[in-house]
């Protein structure tokens, strides 16, 4: 456990970013997280307030088998299937990480102490399915401050609706582009006016829009270098912040619509964003880079522990970095077009790619536990 001591000397720009309005969540779980006392330790010590889990994270959670033993043994017990069994595990995990950060949301009416799981990636093409694994996914956690994450797919925008609609809290995940970003927020102002129509306390519903940050660097960057003149060189690093900088501007234009203002004279909660995949890639870049650069009131950014540490070291927290930048970031994005990048390709790309990436993780993960059934004397097939 940390120290008080310890505890003030790294609570700073941790410290500093909750003060500019920016919450800071933990984008990590697993059971030994939870049965240790860290992640309570990061709540109390390192101003964390909400958790964001997804496939890879329970993949690599699980997988390791470290604190499932006796689960697992008891599913095997019961004979339950595999993908059964890795709903228990996970949800198992959401449902304890909710409880400890129950404190968190009851203080900030709803707003933080927010724990998300993630339906099937494998639905992420699927407007039906992924509404129904959503559903069940929120009753099975059966917690007020748990958010069902939904791919930001073409699909997954109606999916958004219904589900918002039916009063579920829902963290929108694999945002890469700016129109489909508009498209989500349309799609959660929809949702909202469904509610309503439904009677339900718009209060009680809240969403984050996850928009991701370093893998649009890593694609982009690539390119540049690719093309290898001191033109494309010097806008390497620079791509992703302006996307997140311009998603930004999106979202303050949406919520100062009529159509928003409308529904917030019903008590309505602004769509947060969220900045995702915050950690660096490169290792040229500063590793608290997507932190201290995208800092704006009435946002979240989730980091790994990794990222969050950095930021407790070394962060450098100096008021808001994003409104101030649109400019720039209109020109930062219109350069890398005028080299022959295509925006919409790259976008386009990486969220096939993300979905990809959940859809293989998950796999993994179903493989996982089917060897640690079939260990224990249970038939999978």
């Amino acid at each position: 456990m940390t120290t008080v001591t310890e505890a003030i000397a790294t609570a700073g720009a941790l410290k500093s970013l909750a003060d500019e309005g920016v919450s800071v969540w933990l984008d990590d779980l697993s059971r030994k997280r939870i049965a240790s006392g860290n992640l309570a330790d990061l709540i109390e010590n390192r101003n964390v307030v909400g958790v964001t889990t997804n496939p890879s994270i329970f993949q690599a959670a699980i997988g390791s088998g470290e604190g499932y033993e006796e689960q697992l043994t008891d599913l095997a017990v019961r004979g339950v299937t595999v993908e059964e069994a890795v709903r228990m595990l996970t949800t198992a995990d959401v449902r304890t990480a909710a409880d400890i950060l129950h404190s968190v949301y009851t203080a900030s009416a709803g707003r933080d102490g927010r724990v998300s799981i993630e339906v099937d990636p494998r639905l992420a093409h699927r407007t039906q399915a992924t509404v129904a694994e959503a559903k069940q996914l929120a009753w099975l956690v059966d917690r007020p401050n748990v958010m069902i994450k939904i791919p930001a797919t073409e699909a997954g925008l109606p999916a958004i609706t219904e589900v918002i609609g039916l009063g579920i809290s829902v963290n929108v995940t694999l945002i890469f582009s700016l129109e489909r970003y508009r498209a989500v927020m349309d799609a959660y102002l929809a949702g909202l006016e469904k509610a309503r129509e439904r009677g339900l306390d718009l209060s009680t519903i809240h969403s984050v829009a996850s928009f991701f940050v370093s893998r649009v660097d890593s694609e982009i960057d690539k390119r540049l270098t690719a093309l290898g003149t001191d033109e494309a060189l010097a806008l390497k690093g620079r791509a992703a912040l302006a996307n997140a900088r311009l998603a930004y501007e999106a979202y303050e234009e949406a919520f100062a619509s009529e159509r928003w203002l409308a529904l917030a004279g019903d008590r309505a909660n602004k769509q947060r964003p969220l900045w995702a995949s915050t950690g660096v890639k490169d290792p040229a870049y500063k590793d608290t880079l997507y932190v201290d650069e995208l800092v704006a009131p009435g946002t979240v950014n989730t980091m790994p522990e990794a990222t969050l540490n950095a930021v407790a070291d070394h962060g450098e927290i100096t008021g808001d970095t994003v409104t101030g930048g649109y400019a720039q970031a209109h020109a930062d994005l219109a350069a890398v077009e005028r080299l022959g990048i295509s925006y919409d390709e790259v976008v386009q790309q990486l969220e096939d790619e993300g979905v990809a990436k959940f859809e293989a993780a998950w796999q993994e993960l179903l493989d996982a536990v089917a060897k640690s059934l079939t260990n224990k004397g249970v038939d999978v097939r």
